[in-house]
Formats: structure tokens, C-alpha cells, sequence
């Protein structure tokens, strides 16, 4: 499992650097890409997704730490290794053991860790996350449901929750990637366009220039809905995907 792991970090900072190698050459396509994205304020599609906006917008008033996009790369063995650690969890929630979590299953969680959400928040939130909507929450769906509800309940029943889970490095992961987001949010509005994206790692590029498809083709990873905004929970799937969270479920036999 440590090979595994080691495997899948490694993998996944080379395709990392081939990122940060093509952003030079996709600043030369700026204008096309980011002109006018900024343009038009965001309409949030759902009660769920303006919460989470306004929490991220709470969040982004205290700044960020983080002081370029190279400093996320580095943190991802660690985060990559934290996250994988919620596989425990997971499994007790999934109490028939069929791989993935259902909706009863969600709400017993809540109620084990004393989550104070009502019952149609646990489904909005569900419905949010089953990205394949076939009524069943996998691995991947499980770590972005987590880190949502570490943004929207900063409070003392979260912060006993997080206890409770008995995994202390968790919230320390959640709050870097709620950090890198906020880095990435740079009008503080609580999502993300192409123009900031661009921004962010302008900061970070070191001027060398590649094939600018690759930079084009993370972005659209991130913007899975194709409105030219990548909301928390756009960012939180593709970065499970960047390092390998859903290879989990391959090796597991999780169909």
C-alpha cells in the first residue's frame, strides 16, 4: 500500500510539472482564454452551493497563506497521505459494506459524529457529491462531502466531530485546500475564472513554455459544468482525481 501510494504521488507531481512547464504558453493565449470571464457576477445553481459560496467568501476575507501554487505541490504527498487515511472512516459508514454509502448511511454518519445538519441539508449535500447520481457515495465523493462540511460548520460541534473521526492531520488537510482555493479566488468572490487562475500561476511560473493544451485541459477538469467558474466543490473533485483518489476504488475491486 506505501508503494502504491509513493506510485501515485510520483505520478501525479510529474504530470504537475508538465503542468506548470505549458502555463507559459497559455499566458501568450490569455486574451482569448480569460477575456471577459469576469465579466458577469456568478448566480449560484443551488441553496447548498450559495452556502458554500458564502462561506468560502467568509474565508477568503482572512486572506491566504499560501504564497504560490508551487507550495500546494509541494504539500500533496502529505495530503494525498491524510486523505487516503479517511478510507477507515469511510468503511464504518458504509455499514452493508457494498462499497459505497447511501443516503440512511450518510445520515447515521451525521448523527455518529453529532453533526448538527437537518435532514434535508444531508441529502442536499448527497446529491451535491453523487456525482453519478446512482444513489450511492463513493471514496472520492466521501473526501469532497468531508471538506464541504469542514467549510460550512467552522464551530464547536464541527470541531468535535473532527474529534471524533480520531484522524488529527484531517483538519490541517482541509484547511490547506480551502487555503489553495482562497489563493486561487482572487477577487474573494467565492469561485474561480480563468483570468485568476491565470493570475495564480502567473505567480508561480518560472517563464518556461509548452504545449499550452495541457494548462487548457486543467482548467476544463476543474470546470466540470463549462460556465467559466470553478466552485469549491469543482476544485475539491478534480483534486482528488490529480492525485489519484479514485484509484482506490480500482484496487479495492469497487465497480
Amino acid at each position: 500500500m506505501l508503494h502504491a501510494s509513493i506510485s501515485t504521488t510520483s505520478i501525479f507531481l510529474l504530470h504537475t510539472q508538465c503542468f506548470l512547464h505549458s502555463i507559459s504558453d497559455w499566458f501568450t493565449m490569455g486574451s482569448a482564454l480569460g477575456k471577459d470571464d469576469d465579466s458577469k457576477p456568478y448566480v449560484p445553481e443551488s441553496k447548498l452551493e450559495a452556502k458554500m459560496i458564502e462561506a468560502m467568501r467568509r474565508r477568503a476575507s482572512e486572506g491566504s497563506a499560501m504564497k504560490s501554487f508551487n507550495s500546494l505541490i509541494l504539500k500533496f504527498p502529505k495530503i494525498d497521505e491524510n486523505l487516503r487515511k479517511c478510507k477507515t472512516i469511510f468503511e464504518q459508514f458504509d455499514e452493508d459494506s457494498s462499497g459505497a454509502i447511501d443516503p440512511e448511511e450518510l445520515k447515521h454518519c451525521f448523527r455518529k459524529l453529532e453533526i448538527s445538519f437537518s435532514d434535508e441539508e444531508i441529502n442536499d449535500l448527497f446529491e451535491a457529491c453523487d456525482i453519478n447520481a446512482n444513489m450511492g457515495m463513493k471514496f472520492n465523493e466521501f473526501i469532497v462531502l468531508l471538506c464541504l462540511v469542514y467549510l460550512l460548520k467552522e464551530d464547536s460541534t464541527a470541531l468535535q466531530a473532527k474529534s471524533r473521526m480520531g484522524l488529527p492531520g484531517l483538519e490541517a488537510t482541509f484547511e490547506t485546500l480551502v487555503d489553495a482555493f482562497v489563493f486561487l479566488d482572487k477577487n474573494k468572490d467565492g469561485c474561480v475564472s480563468k483570468n485568476e487562475m491565470i493570475q495564480a500561476i502567473n505567480e508561480t511560473t518560472t517563464g518556461e513554455r509548452s504545449s499550452g493544451r495541457i494548462a487548457v485541459k486543467r482548467f476544463e477538469e476543474m470546470d466540470w459544468d463549462r460556465n467559466g467558474m470553478v466552485s469549491f466543490k469543482e476544485f475539491l473533485f478534480a483534486f482528488t482525481r490529480w492525485i489519484g483518489i479514485d484509484e482506490i476504488d480500482d484496487e479495492d475491486g469497487i465497480v
